[in-house]
């Protein structure tokens, strides 16, 4: 059977490169970035934290991906800002496969260091601390939780692939 991770935490983390890491695991897997998803629209985008977003039919889109790919047996990565509301969704909808649901999460400093490496139109800046306080208010489950501050790449995937504690 198809497993689900979902990989999730504030910029700057690590989120994209473990999850594409995640995915090299498998013999057969997808990579589902939600940004990618979120930003196909074109006419009438507004930003996910602002009013009159997308949300709701993004949220739509990335579930029926999800299911076309688990139900043809690929295991399925994905990596966005998962709520815990968000969180119960997915969960309901895929109950029937294993999910692994992992929160990075780095200090203010780690996370402003790796903002900086990334291209200048992409940086966050102090809105990744300000996402990082939105994480830590959520209360995810602390089994759910890996702190990425002190940690590789390589450590990290080690973590995640060989540890049963972020199932769900």
């Amino acid at each position: 059977m198809s497993n689900l991770y979902i990989i999730t935490g504030p910029s700057g983390v690590g989120k994209s490169t473990v999850s594409e890491e995640i995915a090299k695991l498998s013999n057969k897997s997808v990579l589902i970035e939600g940004d990618d998803i979120y930003h196909q629209v074109v006419g009438g985008y507004i930003q996910a934290w602002k009013e009159g977003n997308h949300l709701e039919t993004f949220w739509k889109v990335c579930i029926n991906i999800i299911k076309i790919y688990l139900y043809d047996n690929f295991d399925v990565v994905f990596n966005y800002i998962v709520t815990p509301e968000n969180l119960e969704l997915l969960k309901k909808e895929f109950k029937n496969y294993t999910i692994k649901f992992i929160v990075l999460l780095a200090d203010e400093s780690t996370l402003l260091e790796r903002d900086k490496k990334r291209p200048v139109d992409c940086q966050m800046k102090e809105r990744c601390i300000t996402l990082l306080n939105s994480f830590k208010s959520n209360n995810y489950n602390e089994k759910n939780i890996l702190n990425t501050s002190n940690l590789t790449v390589n450590e990290i995937l080690e973590i995640i692939a060989n540890s049963n504690t972020f199932i769900l």
